[in-house]
């Protein structure tokens, strides 16, 4: 995982900004199911009434409510209001004041507003309890039950208030005001402030089995009746913070969704951006392997880690930036927001955690071997399809089509069989995490009635509960599904990083030396190669000079090093032992950028990249003119078949020279050659593709265009290199034999061999019989 992370290092201020972000888009996030809460609890059941201090509130009332009250209590009651004529108006606006006042007053208050709105059978009782408490009204006291509310008014010589209001059950109900009894009853001195003590101690002991929810309801019932009766518009303050709710609840809504689109596109870009810088890192790497680190790798497997492994770390690195810092975040903030809703309810939350670590540690543990095999699953498909596709027409020779689609069928089978199964064995994932959401909703709504029933809780905060704990499952859930794809992107940048650490075996030196006048003298001394890993050598005490206005040549049989020789002179791979110079300076101690500058190499297999003929022929010198690379293309005898094209030196060449010929492929590359205009020229059997006849006019161009640079030819026929100064025969890694095709013929064995099988003895000049 550390090496996905160090991708991210240049990238550490965009991250700082996403991850503040997303801290605006977790704070309104978590925001809004408070305001769900809010518009539900004070909005609708409490009419847009938040304390239990009214507005607005008539005399009358200012003073009853003051019955059940303390000094102290009475002093803070008076100080937050102001009378204005008949009324009196809240003069605190600070919500924290408000808050303390509702804290400290809600007791009196509420036993105010029950013995505003006592029952007629609450009321009855009450009466009949302080009849029986006299001795002189003692007798009468089992007819209250019986009588009206007028009659009980006749009897205690007192106005009763009374009045008609709907009940719980949404039925019209009688209820009695007790206070201006109350009061009359102080001011006769019936009632002392001990006896309104005992009876405020008497209420409390009622209210006291009340949850703290249901209490404040009443105050803020209280607080609703005192502003209807003072005049003030209830349904227009209903529907103020109804509407300021919602707007503020928009705009938290506005707010995330910017935060979030902002997250999304720096997200996106800084993946963009790991997934260029690692696809340079592998590009700017492979493009410096020597022929022993490519032979290492695979082809097909270098695609891979270039296209689909660095795919893998981009996507991963965006989703993690947008999901794995933002689970957190809302994942902390919903237990703070949970604990504050004072539901304790906390062990659900818990338990739906422990429900899901189980459940989704059974799938990963299914899935995550197969995930790991489907990499290298991926390379074997990619591989085999390389090589059909690269081998198509052999195969179509050989009839080999049925073979090669079940040897691809094979691969491509296994692959979907793993596919499968992952994906099988996660379908489970979200059946199974709905269900359990599913289940952690009932059982919160369950346990949430009850204590909605005993008061203790609300309807708006159980809803607050509900989506604080869906967001809390949620990032739980986010975080169990990166932990999936994390390991097959960890997989992807283990490969990825092999081949970054994977440094050439052969490098520049640390102080290179320079080549102040170019020649071309090549001289191979005591020369020894064996292969990265092989146990012998494939070439054995090479020694040779090549100097400028020279051809020298090099034959023989099929494996008997030729490639291999020429391939030490550009340092595709370093000698073992021995020493190669270039105008007497090793070629070790020049830097490789300026001994290919003076090697003009042509590969064995005509090599072309997609562009024009003119952008091939210039690939090694970018500033050659258009007369530079006419003459060029002159030499290599490209220049009929160019000048009949429509479009000449700006007709396009596909991929890999596909749409011309081999032999037209080969002069281009050796046009291409010629063009970067080197002192050291090195054929590898690059005119095996031409007929005699544009054979020997090319050469003979050569010998006359380029007469002052150095050609080292590899060639299988004896007609290219009849003429030339000089002839190396190989034979199992050694020279066998050296010097002209005269010489050569006279006294090599295996230069004869050679020669006899591709010439007659007149073409050779010699007796038939001869050995």
């Amino acid at each position: 995982m550390k090496r996905i992370f160090k991708n991210l290092i240049p990238y550490w201020k965009t991250i700082i900004l996403i991850v503040l972000l997303l801290m605006v888009q977790a704070y309104c996030d978590l925001a809004l199911p408070q305001y769900t809460s809010d518009i539900i609890d004070v909005g609708i059941q409490n009419g847009g009434v938040e304390h239990i201090t009214p507005e607005k509130i008539t005399s009358k009332e200012f003073k009853e409510a003051q019955i059940f009250m303390n000094d102290d209590e009475k002093e803070l009651w008076q100080s937050a209001y102001a009378k204005d004529g008949d009324v009196y108006h809240l003069n605190i606006t600070d919500e924290k004041k408000l808050d303390e006042i509702d804290d400290k007053l809600l007791t009196s208050i509420v036993l105010t507003y029950q013995l505003g709105h006592m029952s007629e059978a609450d009321f009855k009782n009450t009466v009949k309890e302080t009849m029986e408490k006299d001795p002189q009204t003692a007798p009468m006291a089992e007819q209250i039950d019986d009588m009206s509310i007028s009659d009980i008014e006749k009897l205690m010589h007192t106005d009763i208030d009374s009045f008609k209001a709907e009940d719980e059950e949404g039925n019209m109900a009688t209820y009695v005001d007790m206070r201006p009894l109350m009061e009359d009853m102080i001011a006769s001195g019936q009632m002392d402030d001990s006896m309104v003590k005992e009876s405020r101690k008497s209420m409390e002991d009622t209210i006291s089995s009340t949850g703290a929810e249901t209490l404040h309801s009443m105050g803020v019932a209280y607080a609703v009746s005192c502003n209807e009766a003072a005049g003030l518009d209830v349904d227009d303050i209903q529907m103020n913070y109804l509407w300021s709710e919602g707007l503020k609840m928009f705009m938290m809504a506005l707010l995330m969704l910017a935060a979030a689109v902002m997250v999304s596109f720096l997200a996106a870009r800084v993946g963009a951006g790991v997934g260029r810088d690692v696809r340079g890192k592998v590009f700017r790497n492979v493009v410096g392997f020597s022929n022993a680190e490519m032979d290492k790798f695979s082809t097909a497997s270098l695609i891979t880690r270039s296209t689909n492994d660095v795919q893998q770390i981009q996507m991963v690195t965006a989703m993690m930036l947008r999901i794995v810092l933002y689970a957190p975040i809302i994942g902390l903030g919903g237990v703070y927001k949970v604990a504050k809703t004072g539901a304790n309810m906390e062990w659900i939350i818990a338990l739906a955690v422990l429900v899901i670590i189980g459940f989704v540690g059974t799938l990963v543990s299914i899935t995550m071997p197969k995930f790991k095999m489907m990499q290298k699953l991926v390379d074997a498909l990619n591989l085999v399809s390389r090589e059909i596709l690269t081998g198509l027409s052999v195969i179509r020779a050989f009839g080999r089509e049925q073979t090669e689609e079940e040897r691809f069928d094979v691969a491509n089978q296994n692959l979907k069989k793993t596919q499968l199964f992952t994906n099988r064995v996660m379908t489970f994932m979200m059946p199974g995490m709905m269900m359990i959401m599913n289940c952690l909703v009932i059982l919160i709504m369950w346990v949430s009635a009850h204590r909605i029933d005993t008061g203790d809780l609300q309807v708006g905060a159980m809803t607050a509960f509900i989506t604080y704990s869906m967001q809390i499952v949620m990032a739980f859930l986010m975080l169990t599904m990166m932990s999936i794809m994390l390991p097959r992107a960890g997989v992807a940048a283990d490969r990825i990083d092999e081949v970054i650490r994977t440094h050439s075996s052969i490098e520049d030196p640390a102080e290179p030396k320079q080549i102040t006048e170019p020649k071309g003298v090549l001289e191979f001394t005591d020369v020894c190669f064996k292969y990265p890993n092989a146990k012998e050598d494939v070439l054995h005490n090479i020694s040779f000079k090549a100097e400028p206005g020279k051809v020298t040549a090099i034959i023989g049989s099929t494996g008997s090093g030729k490639s291999t020789l020429v391939n030490l002179i550009p340092r595709f791979y370093d000698v073992t032992t021995g020493t190669i110079t270039l105008d007497g300076e090793d070629i070790r101690n020049l830097s490789m950028k300026e001994l290919r500058q003076e090697v003009g190499f042509v590969p064995q297999k005509g090599v072309l990249f997609s562009g024009t003929i003119a952008s091939n022929l210039r690939f090694g010198n970018k500033d050659a003119t258009d007369e530079q690379i006419r003459t060029a293309a002159e030499i290599a005898q490209a220049e009929d078949f160019i000048e009949e094209k429509d479009e000449k030196y700006d007709s396009y060449i596909s991929q890999g020279g596909s749409n011309v010929s081999g032999g037209q492929k080969q002069r281009l590359a050796i046009g291409r050659a010629i063009a970067k205009e080197p002192k050291l020229f090195v054929f590898d059997d690059s005119f095996s593709a031409l007929d005699m006849k544009t054979d020997a006019k090319l050469r003979k161009a050569l010998e006359t265009k380029v007469s002052d640079c150095t050609e080292v030819i590899v060639a299988q026929r004896i007609s290219t290199i009849l003429h030339a100064d000089q002839i190396l025969v190989l034979d199992d890694g050694e020279i066998v034999g050296k010097g002209t095709h005269v010489e050569l013929l006279a006294n090599c064995e295996v230069y004869q061999q050679i020669a006899k099988s591709q010439l007659s003895a007149k073409e050779l000049g010699i007796e038939e019989g001869v050995s």
